[in-house]
């Protein structure tokens, strides 16, 4: 189970509700005050909010419950994308005063998208401020429809403020509403309470429903309606022990020692310690044996000889795992669920060296951030998703490598995507041609991904040569005739050449960006921007200022709605626009403006192409290129 939120709606909190009433915590953990069992990072207990995810089980009566703790701040939207792909249920947690906010809106889309049952829970109903009607009318409005609110609040919005349940049979209008035979049965008079609780429970797993739940994480209140709620209407996990094993890594972190701890899922069957494992990364696979297994156990993790279906396990000893591994049979995922980073900065540090090391490992429990180095300049750059990143890196990189850091100014990150079709050839004996191998490519429009095909017979060339071909082939494509990746097109290989047994798989590694350079660069290539699509809410005195800024931003408006009381826009603006444009809406709408933004994707650049600093020593120029690989 998963607990989701906009930053500060108190999901935290209710975590640490949720421990006590299980037993595993003997007081209740304040954010404000850095006592928080999941939030174990110094940066987390200093700022109040959930940075990295969190794993921590207990157990409801009979029930296991293994929940996932995940950050609300949208620049960590990647960490909650991960524990999305091994959920069985959430509970999305809403400020009773703030109401419905952007990120809540986006979590609620991505958990309908994924099919993933939900219960909403209004925290926050002893505040001033704190909201029933208005906001379950805005629930439904924004959220889900078949909202089905399964208590009320007196006394709201004070310290006295208490929950009381709703009778299930005040729901029969809503679960009428998606079963024909329960409406005639509801029509009749003829329902039992079990009825109504066995429908609700089956709309709850089918995503047609969401009860809603209204309570204090602070004090407690309506919580044990909550927990009620996740044993009776949340799904349990199916999957069996005794079938071939299936499981996802969806957490990579470093122990005390330096050591690679993983956090996965076992979907079904069984995983074994010090047993061989098959592990599964895109098309490639490879073995290996954890040296120890952990599960989840009491707000702690306990040693076994064996995990079974169900369970989140800890695993050591895996020294090549990677965050999105497949343990056994491959599970089916739904691909990436939120936009990729589209901003790029770089990280400067007194030493280079360490800091190099120290952002690799940081990448290994977020490969989003993709470390990279220039060899000519030596500067080290990394993606981020926003501003409050860098923080965290920096904060992470002084507190566990002793490294201090700046950062230059974030610039949104493009890529190129061939516009013609070129080829280029390169025999053995060519003047231009200083090794024992000869290649040639075709490129063309393609995608998505890179389309790699051959036009050679396969048995023509040792394996180990098509291995190089290929493999620097798709590196090379990081980097266009403008520096910025290539990561849509075809490439077919049209010609290969070798000489046994003077010809080594390195002179087709050094043959090969050449070679495939010179055919994208007939090619031609077009650079684009990462564009986000928006919908934008703001009180209508406020749309000519907004629609002014909006033009200054490069923003393309698509359809603008304007009501009594509200208006509505939607359109299409560049990435690396959203930033300034966010911290002007304030300003422009007196505080009332919403905006929600999701990857649209990307789009030509208008104007002169942007250059990006090569790190592939430029084979766009041999010259340059045959004194890079000198120097390497």
């Amino acid at each position: 189970m998963g607990i989701l939120a906009h930053v500060d709606a108190g999901k935290t909190s209710l975590t640490e509700r949720l421990l006590h009433a299980a037993g595993v915590i003997d007081h209740v953990g304040s954010v404000d005050d850095g006592s928080t069992r999941t939030d174990s990072m110094d940066l987390e207990r200093r700022r109040g909010i959930t940075i990295r995810s969190a794993v921590v089980s207990f157990e409801l009566g009979d029930l296991t419950v293994n929940l996932i703790d995940t950050p609300g701040h949208s620049d960590f939207i990647a960490e909650v994308e991960r524990a999305l792909s091994v959920l069985d249920g959430a509970v999305l947690v809403i400020s009773a005063v703030e109401g419905v906010q952007v990120q809540t809106r986006l979590l609620m889309r991505t958990l309908s998208r994924l099919r993933i049952p939900t219960l909403l829970f209004v925290n926050k109903t002893d505040r001033m401020g704190a909201r029933y009607d208005d906001l379950l009318a805005d629930i439904r409005r924004l959220l889900a429809p078949s909202a089905a609110p399964l208590s009320t609040v007196s006394d709201l919005g004070t310290r006295a403020a208490r929950s009381h349940p709703v009778p299930l049979d005040s729901l029969g209008d809503l679960l009428a509403d998606h079963n024909d035979t329960f409406l005639a049965r509801y029509l009749d008079g003829t329902l039992a309470s079990e009825d109504y609780q066995r429908e609700l429970a089956r709309q709850v797993g089918e995503c047609l429903a969401h009860p809603v739940y209204f309570g204090s994480a602070m004090t407690g209140d309506g919580v044990p309606e909550l927990i009620e709620g996740i044993r009776q209407w949340l799904p349990r996990a199916t999957g069996s022990p005794a079938d071939p094993l299936q499981g996802t890594v969806f957490k990579v972190e470093r122990g005390p020692a330096g050591e690679k701890i993983a956090s996965a899922r076992v979907f079904a069957g069984t995983l074994r310690s010090r047993e061989y494992v098959d592990l599964r990364r895109g098309g490639t696979s490879y073995t290996a044996k954890p040296t120890s297994v952990r599960v989840f156990e009491r707000g702690g993790t306990i040693p076994v000889g064996a995990a079974e279906a169900g369970r989140i396990v800890a695993l050591r000893g895996l020294k090549e795992i990677q965050i999105g591994d497949q343990l056994g049979r491959a599970v089916e995922r739904a691909g990436q669920l939120f936009s990729p980073p589209t901003l790029e900065t770089v990280v400067e540090s007194a030493d280079r060296t360490k800091l190099y090391v120290a952002l690799q490992q940081l990448a290994e429990q977020d490969p989003l951030i993709q470390v990279r180095k220039n060899p000519v300049g030596q500067e080290i750059s990394v993606h981020l998703y926003g501003e409050v990143q860098k923080e965290v890196i920096a904060s992470l990189l002084e507190t566990e490598y002793g490294l201090s850091v700046t950062f230059a100014e974030t610039q949104p990150i493009h890529i190129e995507r061939p516009v013609g079709i070129g080829t280029a050839v390169r025999m053995i004996g060519d003047p231009a041609n200083l090794w024992y191998a000869g290649v040639g490519f075709r490129v063309s429009p393609g995608g998505p991904g890179i389309d790699y095909r051959l036009e050679v017979e396969l048995g023509g060339l040792p394996r180990a040569f098509h291995t190089a071909i290929e493999e620097t082939a798709r590196q090379c494509l990081q980097q266009g005739l403008y520096g910025w990746e290539v990561p849509d097109c075809r490439v077919h290989l049209i010609h290969t050449r070798y000489i046994a047994p003077m010809t080594v798989a390195a002179d087709f590694r050094r043959l090969v960006p050449l070679v495939l350079m010179q055919a994208l660069q007939e090619a031609g290539t077009r650079v684009c921007e990462p564009v986000n699509r928006f919908e934008l809410e703001v009180p209508p005195e406020a749309v000519s200022a907004v629609l002014a800024k909006l033009a200054e931003s490069l923003a393309t408006v698509e359809d603008t709605t304007v009501a009594s009381d509200q208006a509505h826009l939607t359109g299409l603006i560049p990435a690396g626009r959203l930033h300034a444009f966010e911290s002007h809406l304030p300003g422009l709408t007196h505080g009332e403006g919403v905006l929600l933004t999701t990857f649209e994707g990307f789009h030509p650049v208008p104007g002169p192409p942007p250059h990006h600093p090569r790190t592939d020593g430029n084979p766009l120029n041999q010259k340059q290129y045959l004194l890079h690989l000198n120097q390497t």
